[in-house]
């Protein structure tokens, strides 16, 4: 194996020559597997570059879209409603009707398209799986290929783990959950597959495998006449839910299918897309299935949109909850719109695990978990997010008690209140305070996600949270906004502010106690060194990069001399 950029390995001549069949302009820089191949086929192939070709020139005008928007809020400007498209937010249009198949969404889990992970999370006891691509997945090219596999057979119904260490065998219930695939935002690369020179779309390799091998049989065994289904993340604007609408067009036209088979629930999780949900929504109504409250991402996008603002410093991360009054609206909007255009309005991710060594410490955090649901259910949520099967059933009690027999609260709960939000209730400064504890614990978090990360995992277990990209995310911005602005730890009595000094030497402290916290051995093992460099980078760097995952992407890709097999 060779690292990026490194073109000088021979192979040995006596190495058995293995390569995929691919179409002209394709060129796979992954390692050779027979069991990928049987994913990566020159059709399925043909069909991601020829999504590649049809569209990169709208993602590329998209992209600088988002990079002009961020000039102009590092300039002062404040992100708004678009007076030019106020005829779409104030006319009388609705999406598709709702596919009966997905009509009842109220507990959805959420996980990496772990093959493992895939089989308990369908049989978990949800109405939804969203098996993720993204945030959950660190997207090495076996977690990619493997995942993609999995999704398959999962489809097919055949999919099955032998867990040896425990001498079980994993396999699907009767029942299952329905299966919604998140693929990776319009921004991220995929650096092992070269379309016409150029790393492909990360989200169109996603999409297109997956789609390409399972359309047929997932309309059959889970769409009953409708699918796939799909979760679009990260989008900023309409423009690019346009882009995911065309995509979408275009594969039912391959496929021969109807239009508006394929459903998608958007993510609304960057503050910009705030002021663009009936927008998002219009550019989808053929394909929409709803908007979900991404509001971890949407602290993460807070702190990002105003970096150039010191007048808009976020409190410690924990105290920045939906009681806010920014998140509060934005939550309520969400819904209002999503009902008003009869789509589900979905609410945001519970991500406690259970405490099996602490009775005590359990039934706390169950009980925030209820609080939490309870709030999302009679503000007028249709459903919510789980990260663990442990949350299943009492998440499944709170919206059983609340919405009785019916599917959801679209037409039930319509929100009219929320019509008079306005762009200074999205925006409003929120409240709290900054401590020592909150830079100790952003630093150890981000630090143990990436060094996990990097080592290939995308969804990790920490202080008893089921982490994702997401909250590495807030930790890194908001460490990096508390530096560049010098702030005040306010919540400490102490009057420290933030310097590199300081951060240097909670650095250190963070990193001898992630040490003693797993063991020498793990802490030797790990990538723990390597993910506080990087991590230290990004929040020293004196401009803020867009996404941690774009830097460290570059530590895991591992591409192959063309037409090499199995080293």
């Amino acid at each position: 194996m060779i690292g990026l950029g490194n073109y000088g390995y021979t192979a040995p001549a006596a190495t058995k020559i293995n390569a995929y069949d691919v179409p002209e302009g394709v060129d796979i820089r992954g390692r050779y597997d027979e069991e990928f191949a049987k994913i990566l086929t020159k059709d399925a192939l043909q069909f991601v570059a020829d999504l590649q070709r049809e569209f990169r020139n709208h993602i590329n005008y998209a992209m600088g879209c988002r990079k002009e928007a961020k000039r102009r809020y590092n300039e002062g400007a404040l992100p708004g409603f678009d007076s030019a498209t106020r005829y779409i937010r104030e006319g009388q249009w609705t999406c598709a009707p709702v596919p009966p198949a997905v009509a009842d969404r109220r507990v959805e889990i959420t996980g990496p398209v772990e093959r493992k992970m895939i089989i308990n999370a369908l049989n978990s006891g949800a109405k939804v799986f969203m098996a993720d691509f993204e945030d959950a997945l660190s997207p090495s090219w076996e977690n990619l290929m493997r995942g993609q596999i999995n999704l398959k057979d999962a489809v097919d119904g055949t999919i099955t783990f032998h867990d040896r260490a425990r001498n079980r065998v994993y396999k699907l219930n009767d029942q299952i959950a329905k299966l919604f695939v998140r693929p990776r935002g319009w921004h991220l690369p995929e650096a092992h597959i070269l379309i016409d020179g150029e790393p492909a779309t990360g989200c169109l390799v996603d999409f297109g495998l997956y789609f390409y091998h399972s359309y047929n049989s997932f309309r059959k065994t889970q769409g009953e006449g409708f699918g796939p289904f799909f979760y679009l993340p990260k989008m900023e604007h309409s423009r690019e839910a346009k882009i995911w609408n065309c995509v979408f067009e275009r594969a039912e036209k391959m496929a021969g299918i109807e239009k508006g088979s394929i459903r998608a629930t958007v993510l609304i999780e960057t503050l910009p897309a705030v002021f663009q949900m009936d927008e998002i929504l219009y550019e989808l109504r053929d394909h929409s299935v709803g908007l979900n409250c991404g509001r971890w991402d949407y602290i993460f996008s807070y702190v990002k949109t105003f970096q150039g603002h010191p007048d808009r410093l976020l409190p410690d991360r924990v105290q920045v909850g939906m009681t806010q009054h920014f998140m509060k609206s934005y939550s309520d909007l969400l819904i209002r719109t999503c009902h008003r255009r009869g789509v589900h309005a979905m609410g945001g991710m519970a991500a406690q695990i259970p405490i099996r060594d602490d009775p005590a410490a359990n039934e706390a955090a169950f009980d925030l978990v209820r609080k939490d649901k309870l709030r999302e259910v009679k503000a007028g949520h249709d459903g919510t997010w789980a990260a663990h099967p442990g949350l299943i059933q009492a998440c499944m009690e709170v919206f059983t008690n609340n919405m009785g027999n019916a599917p959801n609260q679209i037409q039930i709960v319509k929100r009219e209140d929320a019509a008079n939000l306005t762009e200074e209730d999205l925006l409003q400064r929120p409240r709290g305070v900054r401590t020592m504890e909150g830079l100790r614990l952003n630093t150890r978090v981000g630090i143990q996600y990436l060094a996990a990360w990097l080592t290939g995992a995308g969804s990790v277990p920490l202080y008893n949270l089921m982490e994702d990209a997401a909250t590495a995310e807030i930790s890194r911005v908001q460490n990096w906004q508390w530096l560049k602005y010098g702030v005040e730890l306010d919540g400490d009595g102490l009057g420290v502010r933030v310097n590199a000094d300081l951060f240097g030497r909670v650095v250190e402290e963070e990193m001898a106690r992630i040490k003693r916290e797993v063991g020498n051995e793990k802490f030797r093992k790990g990538m723990y060194k390597e993910a506080g460099k990087i991590f230290t980078r990004q929040c020293t760097a004196p401009s803020l990069d867009d996404f941690l995952t774009l830097d460290a992407y570059n530590h895991i890709v591992v591409h192959h001399p063309k037409g090499l097999s199995k080293l």
